[in-house]
This record gives structure tokens, sequence and C-alpha cells, in this order.
């Protein structure tokens, strides 16, 4: 007799209460992506998706179409949806490339922040501390994106700030933070001080070069990523 089959990561995780419209779909299967509770790899059952909305296959399908496009989803023929792997050079580019466009937004973002800015990076410095001091890995991911996004988005450059989302977010999945240890998360942390403190006083060249430095920290933390759990592209675990 066969097992019976494990319920799949991301039904699990899908919210019971939410619409039903393609929209609604669409947002919620990018939660639960960008969450990261639905590991790299793990099965995206069309037809369980669809019972948990109460519609049909072809919306699941449409929203699904959109993920692809964003770099979180991938669709195999026989094999059906999964959550998008990357392999450890197209992660480590993910972040360089996230390096760069940061660094031009927030040269550009200084000069047009004010008070309400300052307040928005405040508040996401403060829920990143909480993060941080609570040992919520997840939660560091989650606060750490927004301290990072407050930070850019005074620049007012919508397609250069939508690229750096969109490189952040296809990274979100494997959660490469969480498997940096904690006094090496500390470090990562202190200098997201020093960006508050550059941003705050206006100075630029403190701010790039606190970027630059984090940036640099990051990408020697990919290294803890390891190469055997089936998380990085290239290996056979396959989660369901």
């Amino acid at each position: 007799m066969p097992a019976p089959r494990r319920r799949s990561a991301l039904v699990a995780r899908l919210a019971r209460e939410h619409g039903s419209s393609q929209a609604a779909i669409l947002d919620e299967l990018r939660r639960c992506l960008l969450d990261g509770g639905v590991p790299p790899g793990s099965a995206i059952p069309l037809d369980e998706v669809a019972v948990v909305f109460g519609v049909s296959r072809i919306p699941v399908r449409e929203a699904l179409k959109t993920l692809i496009g964003e770099g979180l989803v991938e669709h195999r023929p026989n094999l059906g949806y999964t959550v998008a792997k990357l392999s450890a050079a197209e992660l480590r580019e993910l972040y360089l490339v996230r390096g760069v466009l940061e660094a031009a937004a927030l040269a550009a973002a200084v000069p047009l922040a004010g008070a309400a800015e300052d307040e928005a990076v405040r508040a996401a410095h403060r829920a990143l501390e909480s993060a941080v001091r609570a040992n919520d890995v997840r939660g560091y991911h989650r606060e750490s994106r927004g301290f990072h996004l407050a930070l850019v988005r005074p620049c007012g450059m919508h397609r250069l700030l939508g690229m750096h989302e969109s490189a952040w977010n296809v990274t979100e999945p494997l959660q490469p933070m969480a498997h940096v240890s904690e006094p090496d998360r500390l470090v990562l942390h202190r200098d997201h001080d020093a960006l508050l403190t550059a941003f705050l006083a206006r100075d630029t060249g403190a701010l790039l070069a606190a970027s630059q430095e984090h940036q640099e920290r990051l990408l020697s933390s990919l290294d803890a990523v390891p190469r055997d759990t089936g998380l990085l592209a290239g290996e056979d675990i396959r989660f369901t």
C-alpha cells in the first residue's frame, strides 16, 4: 500500500481567508513564496491550490505564469510547477545586481529625503531590531528587506526600484541569511545601524561606504548556504 502523500508546503501556508480573483490568488501565492516558508524545489500542486481558492485551474495557472516571469516559479513538462531554484552562481549574481542598483538608488535618495522618509526608515529599523533581538530568522529576512526598501524609496526612480525589488524577491524563498550564524547576523545588523546613521545625517559618502561594506559582507555570507540540502539548483532533493 503506497504511503499517504504529504501535504504541499505551499498549500499548508495559504491563508484561509482570501479573495478568489486572479489578482488575489497572485498576491497570496507571492506572499507565501516571499515569506520563506516554502523552500525552493517545493511542489506547487495546481489542483490543490485551486481547491483552496475555490476556483478552476485556469486563474491559478495564470497567476503561476506571472510568477514564472518574476523568477519565483518554474514549470517543467510532466513535472509540474515548483518553487524556482537558483544555482550558487545565480544567487551570487543576484546579490551583486541588487548591490549595484541599491547604491544608485541610495545616492539619489539622500537629497530627496525629508522628515516623513526619516520616520519610515526609523520605523523599519525598529522592526528589524526587534527581529534581531528575538532571533527571529524569518522576521529578520522580512524586516531587513523592509529596511533596505525604505532607504531607497525616496529616490523616486520607479523602474530602478522595481528592478531592485525584483532582484531581492527572487532570493527570498531560499532565505540565505537563515544559514548565517547568529554572531555573523549581528555583525550584518551593525551595518544597518551605520546605514541608518548616515542616511539621517544626509551623508551620501558615508552611506555609500556603509552600503559597500555591507554588500561585501553579504556576498561572503552566501558561503554559509549549504550545498547538499536540495535548496540550490543542481541538487537532487525535491520538496513536496
